[in-house]
């Protein structure tokens, strides 16, 4: 017997509860429809048994997610040890686990006290029979894994840090992975990020890890590129402390979540070759920082000056969208924390999603937006429209690294598209960008997102690329 029995009223309670659990579970489900919240009762047997609502006003199966992280809550308050679901059917199985195992999350690594609840061991039962919720649990996990990087200590995850632990869980997840150190991203002539890496005393990192399940190996792979500036002062264009430079560690974010997804795909064995490209550098104004007014040559051979320092990701992310192109990839995504515009556009819940408007928009925009309201990692697009890159010309380059203040998120996109064309100007390949600067980083908690680190991005890039997988 577990120390926990949750029941989920979804509407009005079953006749039949009253008989299998006692009366007092009838009185106990009028509390629960009265005040949203979970009603603990006692059953025949001494079993503590919780009457959890669900949500009337989210779709499944996010109803289900959140009231499997309302359960979690009242679990880690009573400190129950075990736990057991009494999930309606077969669909809100999974979710409710999902729910659980992502309300459950607690970042406890710094904290000194010895009295820490430990995780409590979930069962979840579907007429009376344990059902298999390891596709959920494990969509969790890989959050979890995205979520424990970015909550981790600066001074935790420079880049040489980061980019071992990003190969040694890819490694142990089956996934084939690589480090390149500064002297690989010099031979690539990756000038973008080493810009960015010129005011650092450690050197960048590129993680390159691959997802090639049987009968893939030759397919034409689908990119992602991941932002990763492990801490950002904004270098010498630097940032002010409070509400800004303070949330900084999570300027990784991006990198993480593509992290966590290719863990998601190894473990949900999705049928589809995908290669992710994570640089990383932090960002500071030691050394031989790079300055306004610096003319910086890229990967692409494109020159591009600098404007402001602390536009530092897309120099990152413009060097992995050009070397993406010797991939050949039927679809590069690049994913960052990359604008505060996009917060001041959509908000804390909802992400950026900004195809190149071409033929495949259309299906990308439908495609990543299906994915969201499926995972509640929910993303809205932007229109990137030829003349938002006008705002990028510059006087002595090719391009500026910013375009100036009005429609902030998109010419930074804008910026990130010229890195995705040919010598002659022509599309590579077909292309996405999610800024998710918001949602990577929360001041407070809602449904099963805690405060800090989300992991928003994990399931939202794993569903999208399982249904490219299908298709």
């Amino acid at each position: 017997m577990s120390d926990l029995l949750c029941l989920f009223l979804d509407g009005d309670a079953p006749a039949d509860w009253p008989a299998r659990y006692g009366p007092g579970i009838s009185t106990a489900a009028a509390d629960a429809a009265t005040s949203s919240q979970p009603a603990v009762v006692y059953g025949a047997e001494g079993q503590r048994i919780a009457v959890v609502p669900v949500a009337e006003d989210l779709g499944a199966p996010e109803r289900w997610r959140w009231a499997g992280a309302e359960a979690a809550r009242l679990a880690g308050r009573i400190k129950a040890e075990s736990v057991t679901f009494e999930a309606p059917d077969r669909d809100a199985a999974s979710p409710l686990a999902e729910g659980f195992a992502l309300g459950a999350y607690r970042f406890d690594r710094y904290r000194t006290a010895d009295d820490l609840p430990t995780a409590a061991t979930l069962a979840v039962r579907v007429d009376g029979a344990e059902a298999d919720v390891s596709d959920g649990l494990a969509r969790a996990e890989a959050t979890n894994a995205a979520r424990d990087l970015v909550n981790l200590s600066p001074d935790e995850k420079m880049p040489a840090d980061l980019a071992e632990a990003m190969r040694q869980g890819g490694e142990t997840a089956g996934l084939r992975a690589e480090v390149w150190d500064k002297d690989r991203i010099e031979q690539e002539g990756m000038g973008g990020l080493l810009a960015v890496n010129r005011g650092s005393l450690d050197p960048p990192r590129m993680v390159v890890l691959e997802h090639a399940p049987e009968g893939t190996a030759d397919d034409r792979p689908v990119v992602l590129v991941g932002k990763a500036v492990t801490y950002d002062t904004g270098g010498l264009s630097l940032k002010p402390t409070k509400n800004s430079m303070d949330k900084m560690k999570a300027d990784m974010a991006g990198g993480a979540a593509v992290y966590g997804a290719m863990l998601a795909l190894a473990s949900t064995n999705v049928p589809l070759r995908v290669i992710a490209l994570i640089p990383m550098s932090d960002n500071r104004p030691g050394q031989r920082a790079y300055v306004p007014g610096d003319v910086i040559r890229m990967h692409s051979g494109a020159t591009v000056e600098v404007m402001n320092t602390d536009a530092e990701g897309r120099m990152l992310l413009a060097d992995g969208l050009s070397y993406a192109r010797s991939l050949s990839p039927r679809l590069a995504v690049s994913v960052a924390t990359l604008t505060g515009a996009q917060g001041v556009a959509l908000g804390e819940r909802v992400a950026a999603v900004i195809p190149r408007e071409d033929e495949h928009a259309d299906r990308f925009r439908q495609l990543f937006q299906q994915a969201g309201d499926a995972t509640g990692d929910l993303v809205w697009p932007l229109p990137l429209l030829p003349h938002y890159k006008a705002q990028l010309s510059s006087d002595v380059a090719d391009l500026t690294n910013v375009g100036g203040r009005m429609a902030g998120t998109i010419t930074a996109a804008a910026f990130l598209e010229h890195f995705t064309r040919d010598e002659e100007g022509e599309a590579a390949y077909p292309y996405v960008h999610l800024d998710i600067a918001r949602p990577a980083f929360l001041d407070s908690p809602y449904g099963y997102r805690p405060k800090g680190a989300s992991g928003f991005g994990v399931r939202l890039l794993l569903d999208a690329l399982a249904a490219l997988g299908e298709g």
